[in-house]
């Protein structure tokens, strides 16, 4: 645990930092701080809170800048959440009321971009689970098939499948045949649970590959069920502290077009109460290792169905951060609820 000097010195040094990203210096904390110590008590106090992970000193300069460490504490214990302007939140509200519920979503996703600067997410409804109407495999090449899924209200989804053996066009389509005239109108829940029963009418040898079509195809059709907006990525090329290092920004944008990896992480907000936020690695996404995630979830009548996001660096102003995420998600829940189905 941190005296109240310490935390005092923290609180001052990751404010400055997050308003002019440069590191902050022993002389500059005495200022900010309201702190009436010397610069060789600052000194040793800063020592202690390196040695202890909170912040770091880089190679360029004798100042220090906080750790993804000191930002939690400052995030949990320290942070003064500035409530947002009457005239903003006036903003926000017409931004969502009276939209189409398919462009409510959009706008939210805008909204949330607009007013932070960075990337803004939003986690549609879950649709119900699809069924399926036709499934079929097309060899790519000697190990590499693509599944291919037709869903009965007419959506088509594909997986490419790394199988251990090669399989002959004619297997593939008794594979394929198999499957589509016995479980065509079932979805992949319950194709599994017939498949667990007539698992041995099936030959040995096609049975690894329908196990992977299982998988794959269930984890398509869960992203097209969840399927989520974002707006805003290219905010994040003016951030300096992503924009130098190329390949990870590489890294992050082919986060967002992939998906599941971060739609797995933003529906871990559909589970929980009020904002979460996630800083560096504690997202447990590589490409996020210098973003923060801040989310929320929203409800329909009641019920939580989704969930909305800010994606940005980790220095960033959460105090501001925090309330537009927070309110963007109670205004969504309104704006939905109140439609007529």
């Amino acid at each position: 645990m941190l005296d109240e000097r310490s935390r005092t010195l923290l609180k001052a040094l990751v404010e400055h930092y997050i308003a002019d990203g440069q590191p902050v210096g022993s002389r500059a904390l005495s200022k900010f701080s309201g702190l009436d110590l010397s610069p060789a008590t600052i000194r040793n106090v800063m020592a202690d809170l390196e040695e202890a992970g909170f912040v770091a000193s880089p190679h360029t300069s004798a100042g220090r800048i906080p750790t993804a460490r000191g930002y939690r504490l400052f995030v949990d214990s320290l942070l003064t959440v500035q409530p947002l302007e009457v005239r903003q939140m006036g903003v926000m509200e017409e931004a969502l009321q009276g939209r189409p519920s398919n462009q409510v979503i959009a706008s939210a996703s805008q909204l949330l971009s607009s007013l932070t600067h960075f990337a803004g997410v939003v986690i549609a409804p879950r649709r119900k689970s699809s069924r399926i109407r036709q499934i079929e495999f097309l060899s790519l090449a000697e190990r590499r098939i693509l599944l291919i899924i037709v869903t009965t209200d007419g959506d088509v989804q594909n997986r490419i499948l790394n199988t251990e053996r090669a399989y002959s066009p004619s297997e593939l389509v008794s594979a394929a045949n198999y499957l589509t005239q016995n479980y065509a109108g079932l979805d992949f829940d319950q194709i599994r649970l017939r498949l667990a029963s007539e698992i041995q009418q099936l030959r040995e040898d096609i049975k690894p590959l329908m196990a992977q079509a299982l998988d794959a195809g269930d984890e398509a059709l869960a992203e097209s069920a969840m399927p989520y907006v974002i707006s805003g990525e290219r905010n994040l090329l003016d951030v300096e502290e992503l924009s130098s290092n190329m390949k990870r920004l590489r890294e992050l944008f082919d986060l967002f077009e992939q998906r599941s990896s971060l739609m797995r992480l933003l529906d871990v907000s559909n589970r929980a109460e009020g904002v979460q936020i996630f800083i560096g690695g504690e997202s447990g996404i590589a490409s996020l290792d210098e973003c923060s995630v801040i989310t929320a979830p929203y409800a329909v009548d009641g019920q939580v169905v989704g969930s909305v996001g800010v994606i940005g660096p980790t220095r960033m102003a959460y105090e501001r951060v925090i309330p537009i995420v927070d309110i963007t998600a109670r205004l969504l829940s309104s704006a939905l609820s109140n439609k007529e189905e």
